[in-house]
């Protein structure tokens, strides 16, 4: 009770930095409240993706695997959040992510070039549904695609701590060999433990590698586990290979056996229909936020990217519709669901900006 009252006595005095910011001073790593992690070592085991060892500080209160994180770096002087699942068990101290560096991509390629040992970043608790559950199903077929490997990887290296004695198919896509982030450890696992089966399959027309070729069919899916249809399974990918997969699963019947994260944003599709009949590729109208006293035209992109380009600096995360860090209050107008396609007209609604579209003239309270 009296360490309690003294934290409270120093929260008081540090009004209104907070104790943390004065504590981080002193070292980065020491806190009270913020939630951060130090980087203990980085490997670089592809071209484009880098894979980073964090030790969080005494608040992080551990994983489920196939759950994300959202990390958080200062970049120019701005602080830039992105959401990341760690690749290794969730019985393991401190946590392992991979990073790959996308074209664009502000915090990848940021982390990709200058993540060194004794970076400290700043972390939330783990979120998202994507997890096995505390009972382990007999057989499983974990799918995963480029970075998408991480969830599935912190998935099938949890089972094996677990000495999981089931059948577990992965079975992993890239263009080529070099392009499988954790090729040799996941050989390894997959020597070492009964009833880990890995199936690796290469897009590349040019590659005779691989124990499978091209994209994803339904043949591909029976040849890496025949009882796919008939047992859970677990998918993280590129929306390709996302949409492939939900299409086979829903036209065996199987879709409800079928668990998926998205890692990639949702694309703005051009062409859906909105709730006057215009194409949504024909950006009208003219979005107003209100709190900032700005509007632009509209853009026809997602309410964030409009939020940024004038200027705005909202809060987000995943960029993706995952984490809810970007929801705000639509006061007015009419959106639409970058991913389903469903438009909403409710007034004083609560949106989440990376994954809606405006359709005419909208106002966000931000």
């Amino acid at each position: 009770m009296a360490l309690g009252t003294g934290l409270r006595l120093l929260e008081a005095l540090a009004t209104p930095h907070g104790l943390d910011r004065y504590l981080e001073l002193l070292h980065p790593m020491l806190t009270v409240h913020d939630i951060r992690g130090q980087v203990t070592a980085v490997h670089r085991t592809t071209s484009d993706t880098v894979t980073l060892s964090i030790r969080p500080t005494h608040r992080w209160r551990g994983f489920s695997a196939g759950q994300f994180v959202r990390v958080s770096v200062d970049i120019d002087g701005v602080r830039r959040t992105r959401c990341y699942s760690p690749a290794t068990s969730e019985h393991r101290d401190g946590f392992d992510l991979t990073v790959k560096a996308h074209d664009g991509g502000l915090v990848s390629g940021w982390l990709h070039a200058n993540a060194r040992p004794g970076l400290v970043v700043h972390l939330s608790q783990a979120e998202g549904a994507f997890t096995l559950g505390a009972r382990r199903p007999e057989r499983l077929l974990l799918i995963s695609g480029g970075s998408g490997i991480t969830p599935v990887l912190s998935m099938l290296r949890t089972l094996a701590e677990e000495d999981h004695r089931g059948e577990v198919v992965f079975l992993h896509y890239a263009r080529r060999q070099s392009d499988v982030p954790h090729l040799f450890a996941l050989r390894a696992l997959a020597e070492r433990t009964v009833g880990v089966r890995l199936v690796l399959a290469y897009t590349d027309a040019d590659t005779d590698a691989g124990d499978l070729r091209g994209f994803c069919t339904e043949e591909h899916l029976r040849a890496a586990a025949p009882w796919f249809a008939d047992a859970p399974a677990y998918l993280c990918g590129p929306p390709g290979l996302m949409s492939s997969v939900r299409e086979i699963y829903t036209r065996l019947g199987a879709a409800g056996r079928l668990r998926t994260e998205e890692f990639a944003p949702a694309p703005v599709s051009a062409g859906l229909a909105d709730a006057t009949g215009e194409a949504a590729g024909e950006a009208k109208g003219t979005v107003t936020f209100a709190r900032s006293g700005r509007s632009a035209p509209n853009s026809g992109r997602t309410l964030l990217e409009q939020a940024e380009a004038a200027g705005l600096t909202p809060e987000h995360g995943c960029r993706m519709g995952i984490c809810f860090s970007c929801t705000s209050v639509k006061t007015a107008g009419c959106v639409r669901d970058a991913r389903s396609g469903e438009v909403s007209a409710e007034e004083d609604e609560e949106i989440q900006l990376c994954v809606r579209v405006p359709v005419g003239d909208v106002t966000i309270d931000i």
